[in-house]
């Protein structure tokens, strides 16, 4: 929390807190107890020796002594009071004599013969009292203020502290150059309208979640060095009608007063949905502020110098209004990055992490194929934590394959007890996808194969494609299905029976095969597109399907589908029959080694026998060395250093491979 926000809102507790103390000491409220006495009995106390002290106060407007004092027997907190005339003599022979009166006798000063002292006592509390009752009802309006102040623009400025540029933006080569002109006509408006060239006023930022289009909306904003507003689409919906379109006049009116500027707009879906499509009416709050947006966009006013740059993940739904030249003109996609843009996106996020030398972000790269920017800082991130748990320098190759896994699958169940049975029928179902993957050309390549645990599935093969393609060939998506088949064929030739650990092959496989049928004209059905998707506005998820099509054929397409579904289990399962022993090889080794990389996969398929295991004891930490010693058994490994211990574990490794 801030802390002037924090002494703002304590500063009246501590104000009320002295006005208090105040009034109690100027009005001397305390629990005393005062005893009013006549002359006659004054005097009388006096004469009897009573009186143990005294306080005289001459009055002189009054004409008389105020005399306060107390009486033997009296308690701390108990007193008397006295009025007694000028010219009593008895006083007047008590102030001459004080010694030897027998009591304690001490005079002072009227207080109200100073006016200092007047005005303390009789204006100060009074002023005391407004000051606090005007600081009272100050703030009482403030915040009726404030809680009207719905119709307010929550765009906020961009901190220059945290300022971005595109030197932080990778894999977004063509993307951040149809930006550039924004930051051009930013800098020199002169030369575009030299040539009459109008700079678009509206640029649509459209992608997957994660690929970077807020990333590269703050890189315009650091690149040009203007002031650049943020908000997101739901900051302008709110429950009173009108006040979402309130605050777009606000915006665009701060926008004005501070031209030229970027205005970024996330999310914009969330009040750019096309509008007359939810059930039963439309949404009036939200319409409201779509048609205030589209007004100042380009409505009768002009916006000179006022560029809106807007984000969203489904541009699908959002109304053709808003989407119209001179709005916003210009769409720019940005979609998953390649392989190269990958490597870049690894590189920008490896700055500060400290990573081993054996670490290869190209080879990373390959294995990521589909993760967007956000899932490859997520990777990074995660092997980061993996290492400072594991007690390590720097960030191994070990710790990054650990974190893709937990990426992708979640973290392993080690925890998890398979039965015998149960794990040499897993292995040999991802060893049929392996076998399937180094037999066929087009289909997709195992990376690493594992039959430890992770989320709800007892294994998995990570299989990527060989090559990034636009476009896939009728070949390449057979043999796609028929590798994605090669667990369930596997089961079946080596056990005689089957489990429920393919049902995700065969929902990816189905999917493929339909898609060929219904969409890609790739069957005996012809060149024709069955089913398209449509994007359904009021749901938000693609769940509807148009059918251009019959009952009949409905049927011609299922019967098309079991047509190549067949062909490819065929296909599968003659290929594990040719290569029985490979199958046999690697589900062996998976039973013993749980996890292999492809690299031992193919030495693996050449040789019949795994590659010898190089370990580099060089990355692990003292607590993991000192572990490993005593698992296999080395003498006095408590008292070695860290290089003694390394060259103990080495000669260790070496006798294991010679037995």
């Amino acid at each position: 929390m801030n802390k002037k926000s924090v002494k703002r809102g304590l500063l009246p507790y501590i104000f009320l807190l002295l006005m208090i103390l105040v009034v109690f000491y100027i009005f001397n409220v305390v629990n005393v107890k005062n005893n009013t006495l006549t002359y006659d009995q004054f005097i009388g106390e006096i004469n009897k020796g009573t009186v143990t002290e005294i306080s005289i106060v001459p009055k002189e407007a009054a004409m008389v002594y105020q005399i306060t004092g107390k009486l033997k027997g009296y308690a701390d907190n108990e007193t008397f009071s006295v009025k007694v005339p000028l010219s009593d003599s008895i006083i007047a022979n008590i102030l001459a004599s004080k010694e030897e009166v027998g009591f304690k006798v001490t005079t002072s000063e009227d207080p109200s013969s100073s006016t200092l002292v007047y005005i303390l006592w009789n204006v100060l509390p009074l002023v005391l009292l407004a000051g606090f009752a005007f600081f009272f009802f100050s703030r009482q309006m403030n915040s009726a203020g404030k809680s009207m102040d719905f119709g307010k623009s929550k765009a906020k400025l961009n901190d220059e502290k945290n300022k971005v540029t595109f030197k932080d933006v990778a894999g977004l080569k063509e993307e951040k150059e149809e930006v550039k002109e924004l930051i051009d006509f930013l800098k020199n408006p002169k030369r575009f309208q030299k040539l009459g060239a109008r700079i678009p006023k509206g640029v649509l930022l459209v992608g997957p979640p994660g690929t970077g289009k807020t990333l590269l909306a703050k890189a315009v904003a650091g690149e040009a060095n203007v002031p650049f507003y943020y908000i997101s689409g739901s900051d302008f919906v709110e429950l009173f009608v009108g006040v979402g379109a309130s605050r777009v006049r606000d915006m665009f009116k701060q926008a004005k007063h501070n031209a030229p500027c970027l205005i970024f707009i996330d999310e914009i879906d969330a009040v750019g949905r096309q509008r007359g499509t939810g059930l039963g009416g439309g949404h009036d709050e939200r319409e409201q502020t779509l048609n205030q947006l589209l007004t100042e966009m380009d409505g009768f006013g002009t916006n000179e110098g006022i560029i809106i740059i807007a984000a969203t993940n489904r541009a699908d739904v959002l109304d053709p209004a808003l989407l119209r030249p001179g709005r916003f003109d210009r769409q720019v996609t940005v979609n998953l990055p390649d392989i190269k843009g990958r490597e870049e996106i690894l590189a920008v996020h490896a700055r500060n992490k400290v990573l081993a030398a054996s670490v290869n972000l190209s080879n990373l790269a390959k294995r990521t194929p589909g993760f967007s920017g956000a899932d490859l800082e997520n990777l990074l991130n995660e092997a980061a934590l993996l290492a400072v748990r594991r007690n390590k320098d720097s960030i191994t190759m070990s710790e990054i394959d650990e974190a893709t896994d937990r990426v992708m699958m979640g973290p392993a169940k080690l925890s998890k007890k398979y039965t015998e049975k149960e794990k040499t029928m897993v292995a040999y179902h991802e060893a049929g996808h392996v076998v399937l993957g180094l037999k066929l050309d087009d289909a997709n390549d195992v990376q690493k194969v594992t039959i430890i645990p992770r989320s709800y599935a007892g294994g998995y093969a990570m299989m990527v494609p060989k090559e990034e393609k636009y476009t896939s060939t009728k070949k390449e998506l057979l043999e796609r299905i028929t590798g994605l088949l090669g667990g369930r064929v596997s089961e079946e030739l080596n056990f005689g029976e089957i489990t429920t650990g393919a049902h995700n092959d065969f929902e990816k496989a189905t999917k493929i095969a339909r898609s060929m049928v219904t969409e890609y004209g790739m069957s005996d059905l012809g060149p024709v597109q069955l089913e398209q998707q449509e994007g359904g506005v009021f749901l938000g998820r693609d769940y509807n399907k148009s059918r251009n099509f019959s009952n009949e054929v409905a049927h011609e397409i299922d019967l098309e589908m079991r047509k190549i579904i067949d062909q490819c289990y065929k296909d599968a399962k003659k290929i594990l029959q040719d290569n029985k022993d490979l199958v046999k090889l690697v589900a062996e080794a998976l039973l013993e080694y749980e996890t292999l990389t492809k690299e031992q996969i193919e030495y693996l398929a050449e040789h019949k026998q795994m590659p010898k295991e190089e370990v580099s004891y060089e990355t692990y930490s003292m607590t993991e060395l000192r572990m490993i010693a005593r698992e296999r058994g080395i003498k006095g490994y408590t008292k070695m250093t860290n290089e003694e211990l390394i060259e103990a574990l080495k000669k260790s490794h070496e006798d294991k491979e010679e037995e």
